[in-house]
């Protein structure tokens, strides 16, 4: 792996009326011109609308792989959402880091910012209303790309063009993508010895942790 990654869009949004007036949501991303301040609860600009499953500490920054929108157009076919960035709802986006290559605890340099891999991305519903009932969410969890988030560790400024470096990786071999396998995807099934070695992993989200012991059963 190569780093730093050039930073393609850097991207906010406001809370707004989604799946009706109930039902608000911040998932409509654009891309913000300029640098942006980084602090310990995501871009300044930025929101969310249910606080009780999105934002905070854990998930103050969302990254997702502008490499996927390919995939996408092959699976769902051509939607309009992913002619630019911001389709996934995400505040990050960059070309040649996915899921595979990305481990929990990583700490990036984020323009001037440090930032720490806490999860990967619980997809929901909303992306399948997003894009007018295509079968995201699903296809999020069974592809495994579903992107991740960080946690701000040391504040500071971003924007488009800024570079994101690998500072730390303390759990090379606990992948996004096999960690959401393991608790996400289903493949605790058939791993169980991998379910009990995760929780070596200090850096994970309190969310997962206490999703693995649920899988655990303990």
């Amino acid at each position: 792996m190569t780093s730093p990654f050039p930073i393609l869009s850097i991207l906010c949004g406001k809370v707004a009326p989604f799946r009706g007036p109930g039902e608000p949501s911040a998932i409509a991303k654009t891309p913000v011109e300029g640098r942006v301040r980084v602090h310990r609860l995501g871009l300044d600009g930025d929101s969310q609308a249910d606080l009780t499953v999105h934002g905070g500490p854990d998930k103050a920054i969302h990254h997702y792989p502008h490499d996927h929108y390919s995939w996408w157009r092959e699976a769902i076919g051509e939607h309009p959402l992913l002619a630019d960035y911001g389709a996934f709802g995400e505040n990050v986006s960059t070309a040649g880091l996915t899921e595979d290559a990305i481990c929990i605890g990583d700490r990036w340099r984020l323009g001037s910012a440090l930032v720490e891999v806490s999860q990967g991305r619980q997809p929901c519903w909303k992306l399948d209303h997003r894009f007018d009932g295509a079968k995201v969410n699903g296809a999020c969890v069974t592809s495994r790309r579903a992107g991740w988030y960080y946690r701000v560790i040391e504040e500071g400024e971003v924007g488009e063009g800024d570079g994101l470096e690998l500072i730390d990786r303390p759990f090379p071999e606990w992948s996004v993508r096999r960690v959401f396998g393991l608790l996400i995807a289903g493949d605790h099934k058939k791993d169980r010895e991998g379910l009990e070695a995760l929780g070596e992993v200090s850096a994970l989200a309190e969310p997962w942790i206490r999703r693995r012991a649920k899988l655990l059963g303990i």
